[in-house]
């Protein structure tokens, strides 16, 4: 259920995101698409967040709350991620991964020069958090 619940919401990202025009090489837009208090889970929420890399675009290094769980999912281009001491690995659109509590994200990043990807993250974590990401010092 979880899973058509969240490949349903990616594709209405799809349809009402359409083309957009992206600097090449900028940080990438971060907008929460979705935040929803579980009211079967006390003091956890679900939130949902569109990643959008322009041609060349990335994330700094970065760390999420202990709490979270991170289901993320590619839904244009390709995106590179490298978690903890992992190699770094590309993913295209379609494909997915997890990210569990306390890991640190030393790469993410758009695997093309040319081209947007986007990418859809989806937390579940304590509903007390605030700041989904701290960027590395």
């Amino acid at each position: 259920m979880l899973a058509k619940m969240i490949s349903a919401a990616a594709f209405a990202l799809v349809l009402a995101c359409g083309d957009q025009a992206y600097a090449a090489g900028e940080k990438a837009k971060i907008s929460v698409v979705y935040d929803q208090k579980l009211p079967n889970v006390p003091g956890k929420s679900m939130k949902a967040v569109l990643v959008e890399y322009g041609p060349g675009g990335s994330s700094p290094a970065h760390t999420h709350p202990h709490s979270a769980f991170i289901y993320a999912t590619v839904l244009e281009g390709a995106i590179t991620s490298k978690v903890n001491d992992g190699p770094e690995k590309t993913y295209k659109a379609g494909e997915s991964f997890s990210e569990f509590p306390g890991d640190h994200h030393a790469v993410s990043k758009n695997a093309s020069k040319t081209k947007p990807a986007r990418l859809l993250a989806v937390f579940v974590l304590n509903s007390d958090e605030t700041e989904l990401t701290t960027d590395d010092k």
